[in-house]
């Protein structure tokens, strides 16, 4: 493909967070960002040069973003599929594509892509019953972890499972809905790799982080993670192989659990910019929310050292208040999204905390 020349538009299903650092990147680069949300005022739309309110599956809202932009990308997992296939039938291209779309959004689909493609997960099996769960914690162990097949994220939709006789208990919690059913991994912590694959193949990794969840929320990411030469080869081989076996176009986020034997298990991928690469946009030459800029644009990829050592910590529902000390900080890089109410377990912002590189 021709790169995008600036001054082209770069449509944006989604108005939250990502989406707002996204169209700050595109602006940066001289392209204009139009946002597409169902939300009357999406942080996103007050960074971007257009904002189109409607359902993401709505054909008018679709097609004037279609006639708007060169090309269209997304902030989130869980836009429609349909969504996708309105676009790409007016002739608009998506990045990234539908399959890695169609393959993210159901936790069967994505797993056993996973394993096809090279890139080991723990074992599973798939659920459509409370009797399915019995069945298969024979065979993975118990305690195994249930979630929803498809969307759920930041901990919801999913349950422990301790064993058979909480089988009907834990199906319906998650709703009683098709699920997928995850033997535990005993990992030593949990890693991501940032990576971004451009149209003709080139392939670009930054550097690996660490992240600490909690109340199944990302808390904190360290980066660049200390890690032996070969873990980071060997995440940067698996990220490859997704983004190749995807044909993938844009950056995505690949989360690893490193176990004890030295193994990396695929936990998820994510085709989009990632929280765990937030880090990125102070601690490196090119951040990942440019690279993906880059990448559905048609450019070059940019360079991905690491500039400084970053503690990314997200700013929480009422962690978001404390704005005046972090600002003081001098350490300290304040992202705040601009957006309303401060709710338990909403994201309003994180803060990058630098120090040198040779420390």
């Amino acid at each position: 493909m021709s790169p995008l020349g600036p001054g082209s538009a770069i449509g944006i299903l989604g108005g939250g967070q990502l989406g707002r650092m996204l169209a700050l990147a595109a602006a940066r680069l001289g392209f204009d960002a139009v946002i597409l949300s169902p939300e009357d005022d999406p942080c996103a739309g007050r960074v971007a040069a257009r904002t189109i309110k409607g359902a993401y599956d709505d054909p008018a809202a679709l097609a004037a973003l279609a006639k708007a932009c060169a090309v269209v990308t997304y902030e989130f997992e869980n836009v429609p599929a349909k969504a996708v296939e309105i676009l790409t039938g007016l002739g608009c291209r998506v990045a990234p594509g539908a399959k890695a779309l169609a393959v993210a959004q159901d936790r069967v689909e994505e797993k056993t892509f996973l394993n096809g493609a090279g890139a080991p997960t723990v074992a599973f099996a798939a659920i459509e019953s409370a009797a399915d769960i019995a069945a298969a914690l024979d065979i993975l162990g118990a305690p195994a972890l249930l979630k929803t097949r498809r969307e759920g994220y930041d901990g919801k939709g999913q349950v422990w499972v301790e064993s058979a006789r909480e089988a009907e208990a834990a199906f319906k919690k998650i709703g009683g809905q098709p699920a997928i059913l995850e033997a535990a991994a005993d990992f030593i912590r949990e890693l991501s790799v940032i990576a971004a694959r451009a149209p003709d193949g080139e392939i670009a990794c930054y550097p690996l982080s660490e992240n600490h969840h909690q109340d199944g929320i990302l808390r904190r990411t360290l980066a660049p993670a200390r890690a032996a030469p070969r873990i980071v080869e060997l995440a940067e081989v698996i990220a490859a192989r997704i983004l190749t076996g995807l044909d993938y176009v844009g950056v995505m986020g690949v989360e690893l659990f490193e176990m004890a034997d030295g193994r990396l298990l695929v936990n998820e991928f994510a085709p989009r910019v990632h929280n765990s690469g937030h880090w990125t946009a102070d601690g490196c030459e090119v951040d990942q929310f440019e690279q993906h800029i880059r990448a559905v644009a048609g450019w070059p990829l940019g360079p991905t050292t690491a500039l400084a050592h970053v503690e990314m910590t997200n700013l929480i529902g009422k962690d978001a208040d404390a704005w005046k000390a972090l600002a003081a900080e001098q350490e300290a890089r304040v992202w705040l999204y601009g957006k309303g109410e401060a709710r338990a377990g909403r994201k309003m912002g994180h803060v990058n905390r630098l120090r040198p590189l040779k420390d």
